[in-house]
């Protein structure tokens, strides 16, 4: 639900680029935005984090900003706790829910907290002797088995291992983009992405999107460059399988505390049809491949109804004291 008219969205900051290990899909995401802000009138700057300084957005005026940053210092609520101090209100969730979708194990441990189907896991810290517990994870978890970093995104740093000997070099490549690598176990199945639009109980679902990879490997260069990755959308799973998965998006959603918007990720299992959740993207991409902007159009949003629709729902999530 908006939460503020078009014409008061005053001067604009799309903030984009950074520094983080996806300033590359971040740079289209935010040209994207601010074109399609620029077209609807709005009166939006393109503002590069890795460049500037965001207390610079205070001195040059700006009312609101749009976050079109992917990963660390821009995803992960070090971004939303300085917007918090200026002042100024952002797209997205806040502070706590950005940090904690960001970090892949804290928001495993929150889902099964909550009772949500995810993946079972195990994390080693960087430097851990990999051999040494290898044959103790494959008993635990199986193969093939997924070592991702905990913090990335965008699939970076991220593999397949098919047999145990491929375990060390998984994780070695996991630590060059973090302290940690993430195990999980395989599920077999189909990839499904949700986003959610809104806050509490007045989110909105669109369309679910299956995403059919090369070889099943939705990697950096079939997300973002290659023309071979096939989308459906919606997705051809039943209305009743829909529902389920709408509902247990946003359950997963609303337990982070998200709001504003996002994209939740599951794997449908093959052998009987259970939803598993894999991850929560706060920020997700909006360049001509994401899948945000996909199933906003089969739902009837336009791109650029889109982020308009996101803009208007920038706020801040610190409660300020009340002065007398």
């Amino acid at each position: 639900m908006m939460t503020v008219e078009k014409k008061d969205l005053g001067k604009v900051a799309v903030l984009y680029g950074g520094v983080s290990a996806e300033r590359e899909v971040s740079i289209k995401s935010g040209t994207m935005v601010h074109a399609a802000l620029m077209a609807q009138g709005i009166d939006a700057h393109l503002f590069d984090t890795q460049d500037k300084s965001v207390f610079d957005l205070k001195t040059e005026g700006f009312d609101r900003a749009f976050i079109a940053l992917h990963g660390r210092f821009g995803e992960d609520g070090t971004l939303q706790g300085a917007l918090e101090l200026l002042g100024i209100p952002y797209t997205g969730s806040g502070v706590l829910a950005s940090a904690l979708a960001m970090n892949k194990v804290r928001t495993k441990q929150v889902w099964l907290q909550s009772g949500l189907a995810t993946p079972l896991y195990r994390v080693l810290p960087r430097g851990a002797d990999v051999d040494a517990v290898t044959d103790e994870i494959v008993a635990e978890l199986g193969l093939p088995m997924f070592v991702k970093p905990p913090h990335e995104g965008s699939s970076l740093g991220a593999g397949k291992v098919n047999s145990a000997n491929e375990l060390k070099a998984a994780c070695e490549l996991a630590w060059r983009y973090d302290t940690h690598a993430l195990i999980e176990q395989c599920i077999e199945g189909r990839e499904l992405t949700c986003a959610v639009l809104g806050s509490g109980v007045d989110t909105l679902s669109l369309p679910i999107v299956e995403i059919k990879a090369p070889s099943g490997d939705y990697n950096f260069h079939n997300k973002y460059n290659g023309n071979d990755t096939v989308y459906d959308c919606p997705a051809q799973v039943s209305p009743e399988l829909t529902i389920e998965i709408q509902r247990m998006i946003s359950d997963a959603y609303r337990a982070l505390g998200c709001s504003g918007w996002g994209r939740g990720d599951v794997l449908l299992r093959t052998s009987d049809n259970k939803p598993y959740l894999l991850e929560m993207n706060t920020s997700p991409g909006m360049t001509d491949h994401s899948l945000v902007p996909m199933a906003a159009r089969t739902f009837g949003i336009s791109y650029e109804e889109l982020v308009v629709r996101i803009l208007c729902d920038a706020r801040l999530h610190v409660q300020r004291p009340v002065k007398d």
